[in-house]
């Protein structure tokens, strides 16, 4: 399962996906942030044609790599690496070329850092939480939540579980086990309306508690009885998930209210600190 992400330069998202031990970026998308292009495609495509030598280099060196769509789709995307793009910004007459370099350059090195130090990619997230105004228990929650969610993954993938698709309708089963909700379903019900926002990020302290129980029970029953495959592990997952379920409606009973929270994280934040 690649691993896709999105980074923002000057307010302008760029894709990128770790592939080959390295960031690879949307050169369509790079071309877009420099130029202003209205159709950075056909930028390109002209860029090519006018600079031979440019369009040979990006032919022979820069790979079609599958990359999420605006739509939510995979398709393949002509991408570059950071010394590939470097390379093709030196044809782009553009005021943010250096900028653009010097932030290139760092992003490109955070994933190295990380990988040595994995500390760092925590420290990270937790900045770009604070940054947005979450408080500190909630932020120890989530990171909590990232951890245990990995060692899932992890689990998932050496049991044959592949696709993203496989991977969706897993994190479904625990989900509607847990809360009576498909992901998409709890977007919808706290009124997240773009495909980028993620759920996790508008839970409340209890709602993340119990993500976490579901998905640190599933990994406990997918060792346990040893899951193989996708529908031995959707077995597994539902069970994963029942387990946070009772747990929750236990709780529930004793504070005679629901845990499933119609709070909305993004909105508490624009009322309480106007942040973007």
């Amino acid at each position: 399962m690649k691993e896709n992400k999105l980074v923002v330069f000057q307010d302008r998202k760029i894709r990128r996906v770790w592939h080959k031990e390295e960031w690879y970026f949307s050169i369509v998308d790079v071309i877009a942030v420099l130029t202003d292009s209205l159709n950075p495609t056909d930028y390109l495509k002209k860029l090519r044609k006018r600079d031979e030598t440019l369009g040979s280099y990006i032919g022979t060196n820069c790979p079609q790599i599958e990359m999420l769509t605006e739509t939510g789709k995979q398709r393949k995307t002509l991408a570059g690496n950071t010394k590939q793009l470097f390379r093709i910004i030196q044809s782009i007459p553009s005021q943010r070329a250096e900028p653009f370099k010097r932030w290139l350059a760092q992003v490109g090195y955070e994933r190295i850092e990380e990988i040595e130090n994995p500390e760092l990619g925590q420290n990270r997230i937790k900045e770009y939480y604070e940054l947005k105004g979450y408080p500190k228990d909630w932020i120890d929650k989530r990171l909590r939540g990232i951890a245990i969610r990995q060692e899932l993954t992890d689990e998932w993938k050496n049991r044959d579980i592949k696709t993203e698709k496989e991977f969706a309708i897993l994190t479904n089963e625990i989900s509607k086990a847990t809360f009576g909700k498909t992901v998409g379903e709890y977007k919808e019900f706290k009124q997240l309306q773009e495909k980028n926002q993620n759920l996790r990020d508008h839970m409340t302290d209890l709602e993340l508690i119990f993500t976490m129980l579901g998905e640190a029970s599933t990994t406990a029953i997918t060792k346990e009885e040893d899951s193989e495959g996708f529908v031995e592990c959707k077995v597994s997952a539902n069970k994963g998930g029942n387990i946070a379920r009772r747990a929750r409606e236990d709780l529930e009973k004793n504070l005679g209210k629901s845990v499933i929270s119609e709070e909305n994280y993004l909105q508490k934040g624009k009322e309480k600190k106007k942040l973007k």
